[in-house]
């Protein structure tokens, strides 16, 4: 009895282990709820500025997104997460990374009111350790959270596909991250 229990709980514990991903030093989950659905790991990458490591950056979706063109005209429920492994990333260069992003990607949401709510969410440093979850809802919600925390919400589906195509559109912020987030190491 006593080796069927040892046995039962080496299983279990190998089991939970292959729940989540090491990348870097970071326990990436393989599943992530959002709004009530289970949203799977479609990929994820190493965002790098120069040589220095920024963050995980991973893409969640309900299915299998093969493409960036895939990526960018599925409606359904999406979420990027940022792992941060830095020392630390000022907010100002959190928001003009965004809005270089959104400029070179989405041109003509430059300027917009949804874009100024957008870039406005984001009132603090990140540092080695946060977690920041960009959440694309199928309802066009654009949503933030840092560790956990709301930092607010926008529904706008040209905001919802002008963040996802700072990682994955024409010119992403990082070539091989968006590679990586459509699961083309």
């Amino acid at each position: 009895m006593k080796n069927l229990i040892i046995a039962l709980a080496l299983t279990l514990c190998a089991a939970s282990q292959s729940l989540a991903l090491d990348v870097a030093g970071v326990q990436l989950d393989q599943t992530v709820a959002v709004q009530n659905q289970q949203l799977k790991l479609n990929g994820y990458g190493i965002r790098k500025k120069f040589f220095v490591k920024v963050y995980i950056g991973s893409l969640y979706a309900s299915k299998r997104l093969n493409n960036a063109a895939e990526a960018l005209q599925d409606n359904g429920n999406k979420l990027i997460r940022m792992n941060f492994l830095h020392t630390k990333v000022e907010k100002e260069k959190i928001i003009a990374a965004f809005s270089e992003g959104l400029a070179n990607n989405s041109p003509d949401l430059i300027g917009s009111p949804e874009v100024k709510k957008f870039l406005a969410l984001f009132k603090a440093d990140f540092s080695r350790g946060d977690i920041v979850d960009l959440t694309l809802g199928a309802d066009g919600a654009v949503s933030a959270s840092h560790n956990g925390k709301s930092l607010g919400s926008i529904t706008s589906t040209k905001l919802a596909r002008g963040v996802l195509a700072i990682y994955l559109g024409d010119k992403p912020a990082d070539e091989a991250l968006k590679k990586g987030m459509l699961g083309k190491d």
